[in-house]
């Protein structure tokens, strides 16, 4: 543009140049037709392209240095010039009725959608999209998440109601035949247990212990002496022990009918359960008691943050972008277009916001263009106006020397003609 600016005027220069020097050249043939019609064209031609060179120089700054009044226009009307712009703006060219009717006839919802469609398959674009979420995820503040979840999960743990839960526990208990398990396991415990010599010393000694501090009269006080004089420890941890063995093994024969009558006594006491108003108080209150003094604080932020990294890294993976999120968005984006219904809701909700915007914010406009007018110093704007407009005004000064330089020549020829 600034190369422009010069040619131009290099070019406007030269043709008032020329007119000069066609007057001087001329001056000695005017005595002559022909020299005197031209003597009076590029006396014309010089005059008019001085005229305008002046009209031109006092638009920006004062001709030759010289306060001539009214030139030097612009720097002198600056400031009416910048409320002549602002109101030919905000009356004239960008009135809020013209922006109201643009943003009206403009589909918003079908246009963005297009964009989307074009640029989600960009690379650049699904990459962005990937490291931007990735970005949404890191700022999620984890620990912030842990006393709202804790509230909620001690909130439902409290709303659990022990009736509705114990009933179906317990029947699964008998249809899996844990109650039988359970016993099985206790007898071979005690099993292993009695099996042990340890076992059988200690029950010996409890036993003898027993014997001699019976307290009895006569004959059987005489009979207990005897009968601890025959025994010892072993002996009797001996006969204690098999005495369990035995019965443990008698017990875990699934024929046993001892072993069928312990499993019904337990079976029944299992179905009483069900409607025992104590026992679902009492563990209603061992739940209360045990979610209150549960600190789940550490165990939630730890579940969080490893969840969080995994979704993270999740997202980074290729069958995140391919399989989930560029598909959703295309259905969705078809789905969309497809439902006119749906296009015209949003589009009606852009353009109110956007013409609500525009009313509130109209005014700005004249502001953020006197602000950057007010901004540059009268040189800077000069040379900015020169710029953008100088090829046209240097242009005048080349018309009003080639104008002056033909109207010379028909006037000085209307007059040698008469």
């Amino acid at each position: 543009m600034i190369k422009q600016k010069n040619k131009s005027q290099h070019l406007a220069t030269i043709s008032l140049a020329i007119m000069g020097i066609g007057f001087i050249a001329t001056l000695p043939l005017q005595d002559s037709f022909w020299g005197n019609i031209l003597q009076g064209g590029f006396e014309a031609g010089l005059v008019g392209g001085l005229a305008d060179w002046f009209a031109v120089t006092a638009l920006f700054r004062h001709p030759l240095g010289i306060p001539i009044p009214h030139t030097a226009l612009l720097p002198k009307n600056r400031h009416r010039i910048t409320e002549g712009i602002i109101s030919m703006l905000e009356n004239d060219w960008l009135t809020k009725e013209s922006i109201h009717k643009k943003i009206n006839s403009f589909g918003f919802t079908n246009k963005l959608a297009d964009i989307v469609e074009t640029e989600i398959s960009s690379e650049s674009v699904q990459k962005n999209i990937v490291l931007f979420a990735q970005h949404l995820i890191r700022k999620i503040e984890v620990r912030k998440l842990t006393p709202i979840i804790e509230k909620e999960l001690k909130a439902k743990l409290m709303d659990w109601d022990i009736k509705k839960y114990l009933p179906l526990l317990i029947d699964q208990v008998t249809a899996r035949k844990y109650h039988e398990k359970t016993l099985d396991y206790i007898l071979k415990e005690i099993d292993e247990w009695a099996s042990k010599d340890s076992t059988k010393y200690k029950l010996g000694g409890m036993a003898v212990d027993a014997v001699e501090n019976i307290k009895a009269d006569g004959f059987m006080q005489f009979a207990l002496k005897s009968f601890s004089n025959l025994v010892n420890e072993e002996k009797l941890g001996n006969i204690i022990q098999n005495l369990i063995q035995k019965g443990v093994s008698s017990y875990r024969d699934p024929y046993n009918p001892n072993r069928q009558t312990l499993l019904i006594h337990i079976g029944n006491k299992l179905e009483s359960i069900k409607t025992d108003e104590k026992i679902y108080e009492e563990l209603s209150n061992l739940k209360s008691h045990a979610i209150t003094k549960w600190e789940p604080q550490e165990q939630i932020n730890d579940i969080l943050e490893q969840f969080q990294l995994k979704v993270i890294n999740f997202v980074g993976e290729p069958a995140f972008l391919n399989d989930y999120l560029l598909p959703f968005i295309n259905v969705n984006l078809i789905a969309l277009k497809n439902n006119q219904e749906k296009v015209e809701t949003i589009d009606t909700w852009l353009k109110s916001k956007l013409s609500s915007f525009v009313d509130k914010n109209h005014s700005k406009i004249g502001k953020l263009v006197k602000e950057n007018l007010d901004r540059l110093d009268d040189k800077t704007l000069i040379n900015m106006v020169e710029t953008n407009v100088g090829k046209d005004l240097q242009w005048i000064r080349v018309n009003g020397a080639v104008c002056g330089f033909l109207i010379g020549l028909i006037l000085v020829g209307i007059r040698a003609f008469f």
